[in-house]
């Protein structure tokens, strides 16, 4: 800067004021295409929440090592229900960056969206919870979803992660270190959501794979326990996509009325089929 003002000293004082002049419309420019810039990320990230009324696909996100069977089923009593489902197929085997998982959910909620879906609903199951919440807030899955639910999904992080990241690093991939309690993904992710989409953590006491299973709680979201709707429920982690009662649930979340945490008298009513 002192050299810039030395140099304009050494210029005739219209010279000075053509250059100073210049410099100023320049600067002018550069704010407002930056302000520009700006707005339009504005209204991008400002959209309309998805229509509440128009239920689209169901997206099934897979958890860590990207097995589909359990999704398989509930994607099968979905559809006898009249909803189109889509299983996500994660990048390698499933235990790559988490990021990269939530590109390829993008890739698939989008496909959808130009096939005319109104929005998607989507089911986050173990890691891909995680999955899910970091393709919503970097894919702006908020405008692209109707609403949310996660399935026994470590939100905070898992003692497992962390055993294995301690007595065996080279063991441990990149999945694997990043659901880590504490991890640098995790802390910037945080564990609270935006009032839009709903949301809805579902997750059991008996989870013997996600442990304490308390990580699966999520600020924002509609929490539910299974063991607090149906006390006998003995869902471990493995069943939480094929329960019985874990299926009823998820279909009356993603039904028309609005997300609300079932009471211990919802209990058989959830477990009937159909429900």
């Amino acid at each position: 800067m002192c050299a810039y003002v030395w140099w304009l000293g050494g210029l005739s004082p219209r010279r000075r004021w053509y250059v100073g002049g210049m410099t100023a419309l320049a600067v002018v420019v550069v704010l407002v295409v930056a302000g520009r810039l700006t707005l339009a990320r504005a209204v991008r990230h400002a959209g309309p929440a998805a229509d509440q009324s128009a239920p689209g696909p169901v997206v099934l996100v897979p958890g860590y090592g990207g097995g589909t069977d359990g999704l398989a089923a509930l994607a099968m009593r979905l559809e006898r229900l009249g909803r189109r489902t889509a299983i996500v197929v994660p990048p390698g085997d499933g235990t790559g960056d988490l990021r990269k998982q939530a590109s390829v959910l993008d890739k698939k909620v989008n496909a959808l969206l130009r096939g005319g879906a109104p929005s998607v609903d989507v089911v986050g199951y173990s890691a891909g919870g995680v999955v899910t919440r970091l393709w919503a807030r970097d894919h702006d899955g908020a405008h692209k979803a109707r609403r949310i639910v996660t399935l026994g999904s470590p939100h905070q992080g898992a003692d497992v992660s962390a055993a294995g990241a301690a007595l065996s690093p080279g063991a441990c991939p990149v999945a694997c270190q990043q659901l880590v309690p504490g991890s640098a993904l995790l802390r910037k992710l945080g564990h609270r959501v935006g009032d839009r989409p709903e949301w809805m953590s579902v997750w059991t006491t008996r989870d013997q794979v996600v442990t304490p299973p308390g990580s699966a709680r999520l600020d924002g979201a509609v929490n539910v326990v299974l063991q607090q709707v149906c006390p006998d429920a003995a869902a471990g982690h493995d069943d939480l996509p094929s329960d019985p009662l874990v299926d009823g649930i998820v279909l009356r979340a993603l039904g028309g009325d609005p997300m609300t945490a079932p009471a211990p008298s919802d209990c058989a009513s959830l477990r009937a089929p159909g429900s």
